[in-house]
């Protein structure tokens, strides 16, 4: 059977004919890096807690943990596949960093026995077992809510809606959205660059 030929809706024209997406084969190398700081970044949410990482390091080392991320993501928004694999390292690195600092400075993970995810107004959701693993929740500065899971069952008791539509069909999921905390790259509309150089913290050597 022929292949039936892409319309344009399913195939968007390129906006940047030089940016790192413009072709199948630079997507991908791109999307190779940035998977890669991806899950770094799901991992040490996992080991940490939701935006807690960068709260427990120097409000200086937080800057400019925060400025590279604003790098990264200018870099996926206008530059060219040279730009996503450099600030690509770099955040990956600056994760290490913080990783470190933290550990170093006697800061502990996560409990596990705790469970956090992040809400739609940017709060997070901390979820234990009972009343007596509730102290072992950290805040760290964040706005965190404690459920345990008998007050979870009770929440389903009142959702009839979504019990049902789990019932109803098994592995339908309800999707969450938006960071954890306050995010200062939030606040920023267009992607661009800093008018003053960052330092060599978070330029990894070759």
């Amino acid at each position: 059977m022929a292949k039936r030929k892409p319309t344009a809706a399913e195939f968007p024209p390129v906006t940047n004919p030089n940016g790192w997406d413009a072709s199948h084969g630079t997507y991908i190398a791109g999307r190779a890096h940035l998977d890669g700081v991806d899950a770094l970044a799901a991992e040490m949410e996992a080991k940490w807690g939701c935006g807690r990482l960068r709260l427990l390091v120097s409000p200086e080392l937080r800057e400019k943990f925060d400025r590279q991320r604003y790098l990264l993501n200018a870099a996926i928004t206008h530059g060219d596949l040279e730009a996503v694999r450099r600030e690509s390292a770099r955040m990956t690195f600056a994760w290490r960093r913080l990783d470190l600092v933290a550990t170093e400075t006697g800061n502990k993970p996560l409990d596990p026995e705790v469970w956090e995810l992040t809400l739609d107004d940017g709060s997070v959701a901390a979820i234990v077992k009972d009343n007596a693993a509730a102290h072992k929740v950290a805040a760290s500065g964040r706005k965190v809510a404690v459920y345990t899971l008998a007050e979870i069952g009770h929440l389903f008791g009142m959702t009839t809606m979504v019990s049902v539509a789990k019932m109803a069909w098994p592995g339908a999921t309800v999707e969450a959205v938006r960071k954890s905390v306050t995010d200062p790259l939030n606040a920023i509309r267009h992607a661009g660059s800093f008018d003053d150089p960052l330092d060599d913290l978070f330029h990894p050597q070759a």
